[in-house]
């Protein structure tokens, strides 16, 4: 997927698990993305015993947010939502006019979205080392988004190699800049390494955003992302693992506001007066004018010249093309020397 395919950035409002297992609050999240005029809404499907041993701890930031669960497997049990319900939110989804996504962290999880008939794959940061995972996803031959958070240049060389090896398109393959601390400090960011991505790979590329606010997404649009993702939740106060760094539904539809503002913005990099200036151009520009008067036959001088505006007139670029002609009419101060 690129920009070409949608003439516009690709803006993911990322659910996730937000909706804390509810399938209520699964709807109304699809609402919210719906309302803030997003491209698509994208939850996570899981298979917790497939992903997960009962060794696997919680990250610092889910010990914060979430320390009421044992570990990542008893957290997954009861923050993904069942799997039987994605059939009736993609349907839900795309009769209220957008895209539905999903992201899977095993084997099992992608059958599953297999049954689902989407469009695109989504792969998340973790899974950039997961070769199995890789090889199956590969095979299907999917537009494919990748998060690369966590990762090296040569970890996601290698990554794309498997895709690319097992029947994925490169062509149809983007990248996403990202950094898996949530939320992200802004030291760590490092916007810059999406157009290392983009120069060392030749794909498309674009971000993933967890950090707190608007701001980074947009500066990512205007250094040339052609997808954004980024997380939202009905209400960042909830409890759960992702809320405290994701937007609340009327920031979502700022941050669409502030991306399509700066993508209309970016033009077409050809340096000429727009539309909306042309008229300006007379009113602001100088021209050549006599700055006394100056009578038939007198010589044209630095002394009775002067560069005023409106720009009617001859260009100050022709000065020197005036300098020392003969006036062939009486010019009173401030006339145009044509």
């Amino acid at each position: 997927m690129d920009s070409k395919t949608f003439n516009k950035v690709f803006i993911i409002a990322e659910a996730g698990v937000n909706s804390n297992g509810n399938i209520d609050n699964a709807y109304k999240l699809i609402d919210v993305a719906v309302e803030a005029f997003v491209d698509a809404v994208k939850f996570q499907i899981a298979v917790p015993e497939a992903e997960l041993s009962i060794n696997c701890g919680l990250a610092n930031y889910q010990k914060q947010t979430a320390s009421k669960y044992q570990n990542q497997l008893d957290m997954a049990r009861k923050i993904h939502l069942p799997i039987n319900c994605f059939s009736n939110l993609k349907e839900y989804t795309e009769n209220k006019g957008i895209i539905f996504l999903s992201s899977a962290f095993s084997v099992p999880g992608l059958n599953e979205i297999s049954k689902l008939g989407l469009e695109y794959y989504k792969i998340p940061s973790g899974e950039i080392t997961n070769y199995p995972y890789l090889c199956h996803i590969g095979r299907h031959n999917k537009k494919i988004i990748m998060s690369t958070g966590m990762s090296t240049i040569e970890e996601i060389k290698k990554a794309v190699n498997v895709l690319s090896k097992y029947g994925t398109k490169r062509k149809n393959i983007t990248l996403l800049h990202c950094n898996t601390e949530y939320p992200t400090p802004m030291e760590d960011v490092n916007l810059k390494a999406m157009l290392s991505i983009r120069d060392e790979l030749g794909v498309d590329v674009g971000y993933s955003d967890h950090t707190l606010g608007i701001e980074i997404p947009v500066a990512a649009v205007a250094m040339g992302a052609t997808i954004i993702e980024k997380h939202f939740t009905l209400d960042r106060s909830m409890p759960g693992p992702d809320h405290r760094a994701s937007l609340e539904p009327e920031e979502l539809k700022k941050m669409v506001i502030a991306i399509r503002n700066v993508e209309n913005a970016m033009g077409d990099g050809i340096k000429k007066p727009s539309s909306s200036e042309k008229e300006n151009i007379l009113v602001v520009r100088k021209s050549i004018v006599a700055n006394k008067l100056i009578k038939k036959g007198e010589l044209f001088t630095e002394n009775n010249l002067a560069v005023k505006r409106p720009g009617t007139g001859r260009s100050p670029m022709d000065w020197n093309k005036i300098i020392g002609k003969t006036a062939d009419k009486e010019y009173r101060p401030d006339q145009l020397i044509l």
